[in-house]
């Protein structure tokens, strides 16, 4: 599992502000940058964010910078509620980097925790306990890191299954609580 000192990246939302003080002026635009094909998958957004240091610029088309990103709908964190805006943040953050306001790291925060978010294996991590307040730790991570809700799904059962048989053998570790939805299908 790759590990990141988070507390060296800034947000986009520095960025930007530290970008607005040096430019009042500024423009930064984004445009669309892909053509969208559901084909029952799951959408994926491109989004490319242009820095102008000013009006005059924007109308001379003199662009300073560029930037990139692509987000995927559903994938986990902000793109489950709005995958679009995600990746215009990210866009943007990414061209701002790219004029050289990345800070003391080029990457964003908002890029990191989506790289340790992705990089970290939680079901192998699960399969490997058998503790289930080891198993309820992992799954608030889990939840605190916005991971899929079917990988939280996964975790929750098996600290589900770990309490049936810690209580079925007498140890007693306690039970994990099952949603109401879930309650239903038993």
């Amino acid at each position: 599992m790759a590990k990141f000192d988070l507390s060296q990246y800034e947000t986009v939302e520095s960025r930007l502000k530290r970008f607005v003080e040096l430019y009042p002026d500024g423009r930064i635009t984004t445009d669309w940058a892909n053509e969208l094909d559901y084909n029952g998958e799951k959408a994926r957004w491109v989004v490319k964010a242009k820095v102008f240091l000013s009006a005059g610029d924007q109308a001379n088309g003199l662009v300073k910078a560029t930037g990139y990103a692509s987000e995927v709908e559903g994938s986990g964190g902000a793109n489950n509620v709005d995958a679009l805006a995600n990746c215009e943040t990210s866009a943007i953050g990414r061209a701002l980097a790219n004029m050289g306001m990345s800070g003391n790291k080029r990457a964003s925060l908002e890029e990191m925790q989506k790289a340790e978010r992705l990089s970290r294996n939680w079901l192998e991590e699960a399969d490997k306990l058998s503790d289930v307040n080891a198993l309820r730790l992992l799954w608030a991570e889990a939840n605190a890191a916005k991971v899929d809700a079917a990988i939280l799904d996964t975790i929750k059962e098996k600290a589900s299954n770990v309490a049936d048989t810690s209580s079925s053998s007498g140890r007693g570790q306690g039970s994990v609580r099952s949603s109401s939805s879930e309650q239903a299908r038993k």
